[in-house]
């Protein structure tokens, strides 16, 4: 059996890089070469113990990944050695009551790649042949970079969110927290016609990034009222949308508060379980606002990522800023909480 490294979640705040026997596949399986696997904020929430659900110890995780096709089952017809591919994560039964109503992402039976199967924090991960079937697994164009497929994952999630919104060209929309999600919030929202496109960022690098993704009004909220500067540029209105994109539950009020009446908010991050801050449910009341999570993305989202990528109507490329070997997945961990990267990539 062929050996790997694989950057092991052995405990939490603890990765250990082993060798691992290379993973055998079955006949409807394939094994692909990890060509770039990009840290994810959920992967930092797992890594430090804040997520939970479906998670293994000792296990391979990491869920955003492109990489190129070496094996496959002697059932598999849908894809051949030397494919490029990516891979919407989430398996949905396809049976259940949300996957019958559209909405696959949150499936009563879901499990997913990086949680309970093995993730792509190694130099090959196997793929069962039920996430093939199930169209899970994309071709990536040749024109799409390796870390381009890997990053089509995260944007088909701000795909998910965003069509929640009903973006409209002329909108006025507000991001709080331009870290790479944040950040794809705003190129896609400039995609779809917001006339001006507002950042909430306290951290000074990235929030004069921001401009470089469709970010037209850049707020430090640390020393100005993001509410002040939002009602002066919108005619005292507020936002046609807001979308909270850090996981800091304690802002929801000021997502609310900027927001127009009949605006629509999306408390699109993830958060960390148990932590409820009180919220002014009269301002939902009153100002009729229309609030909204967002769960992962639909298969459909990954396709219409790929698609947005290779237009070049959308960069992805541009948030890789950190690049790191397999073997120094702590040091990458490390980079990605730093606040001094947006994203960054272990390469195979």
């Amino acid at each position: 059996m062929l050996h790997m490294k694989a950057g092991v979640f052995t405990q939490v705040d603890k990765f250990e890089v082993q060798e691992w026997d290379k993973p055998a596949i079955e006949p409807g399986d394939v094994l692909i070469r990890v060509k770039a696997a990009a840290i994810c904020g959920t992967d930092l929430r797992i890594f430090h113990g804040k997520k939970t659900k479906g998670v293994r110890m000792p296990s391979v995780i990491g869920h955003e990944v492109s990489g190129e096709v070496v094996e496959t089952g002697a059932d598999v017809t849908e894809l051949s050695v030397g494919d490029r591919v990516c891979v919407d994560p989430v398996l949905p039964c396809g049976e259940c009551a949300y996957c019958m109503n559209g909405m696959e992402n949150v499936c009563q039976n879901r499990v997913a790649i990086g949680y309970e199967y093995d993730g792509c924090f190694a130099e090959y991960m196997r793929i069962p042949g039920k996430f093939i079937k199930r169209q899970n697994v994309q071709k990536v164009p040749d024109s799409v970079s390796w870390v381009g497929g890997a990053l089509a994952e995260p944007l088909g999630c701000v795909i998910n969110g965003q069509r929640k919104l009903n973006i409209t060209p002329g909108d006025k929309v507000v991001v709080l927290g331009t870290g790479p999600i944040g950040l794809m919030h705003c190129m896609l929202a400039k995609a779809s016609g917001a006339a001006k496109v507002f950042v909430s960022e306290p951290n000074e690098m990235r929030r004069n990034m921001a401009s470089d993704y469709g970010a037209d009004i850049l707020v430090d909220p640390v020393n100005e009222s993001l509410e002040e500067v939002v009602m002066a540029n919108t005619g005292g209105l507020g936002a046609d949308v807001v979308i909270l994109a850090i996981g800091i539950p304690a802002l929801a009020n000021d997502a609310l508060k900027i927001a127009r009446k009949g605006g629509r908010v999306s408390m699109f991050a993830g958060f960390s379980k148990g932590d409820l801050p009180p919220v002014d449910v009269n301002i939902i009341h009153y100002n009729e606002l229309v609030v909204t999570g967002s769960s992962s993305l639909q298969r459909k989202d990954l396709q219409t990522a790929l698609a947005l990528i290779e237009s070049g109507a959308i960069d992805v490329d541009k948030l890789a800023t950190h690049k790191f070997p397999m073997d120094k997945i702590e040091e990458a961990f490390a980079v990605a909480e730093s606040g001094q990267a947006l994203k960054v990539i272990l390469e195979g």
